[in-house]
């Protein structure tokens, strides 16, 4: 009996399709592999890099020749911009490079870099602490760099870090500083005394008390 064409072409296709199907199967695991692997590498270089970039960075912090604290902190900026580009979405690179550009004096780039860690998607790797932490750095630099015209912006990071950690007592000096800043005397006044809650020895508190109180 002879089998009709049409037939033969059929199962011909079938035959294909389902070794088509064989191999992206067969090769799915590998490639999902070879992209966890070149993640993993990523990552593990990216780390190295900015472990590299936090110890230059504390060396710049520590040593009392100028020249060399430029130096050291222009390396942790390089480092940090390392661990970057291998992994953009990691937060605490960019808050290396941030806290790196503020000891070399350049608050405006510090703020670009935190601005960026403390943005989806980079932000989703900070833990809540980590991330108030962040906040309440941006809303020192943000004072740093123009008190007045940032105040509010600066308040606002402020009152959303402090809502992730309660334990900073330059935070809320800083919170007290912007409620003074604005003529809200009553909460300047709250947000000073928890500083000294907090820290007792806290002169910035204490002054900040005389000055409203006086």
């Amino acid at each position: 009996m002879q089998v009709p064409s049409s037939d033969i072409v059929i199962q011909l296709a079938f035959l294909l399709l389902t070794f088509a199907i064989f191999l992206v199967i067969y090769n799915l695991p590998k490639t999902a592999f070879s992209k966890l692997r070149s993640n993993s590498r990523a990552a593990s270089q990216s780390s190295r890099h900015f472990l590299n970039g936090a110890q230059l960075l504390s060396r710049a912090r520590s040593t009392r020749n100028r020249s060399a604290a430029e130096s050291l902190a222009k390396e942790a900026v390089a480092e940090a911009d390392i661990a970057i580009s291998l992994l953009p979405r990691d937060a605490a690179a960019l808050i290396l490079r941030a806290l790196a550009l503020e000891h070399l004096g350049r608050r405006t780039s510090a703020l670009r870099s935190l601005d960026s860690a403390l943005t989806s998607p980079a932000s989703k790797s900070l833990s809540a602490r980590e991330r108030g932490d962040a906040l309440v750095k941006r809303a020192e630099l943000q004072l740093g760099v123009n008190r007045r015209r940032r105040v509010d912006s600066a308040l606002s990071d402020l009152v959303e870090g402090l809502s992730l950690t309660r334990d900073n007592s330059k935070a809320f000096c800083l919170l007290g500083q912007c409620y003074e800043m604005k003529g809200m005397r009553n909460e300047a006044c709250a947000a000073f005394d928890e500083a000294l809650n907090i820290e007792p020895e806290s002169t910035v508190a204490r002054e900040g008390l005389d000055r409203l109180r006086s």
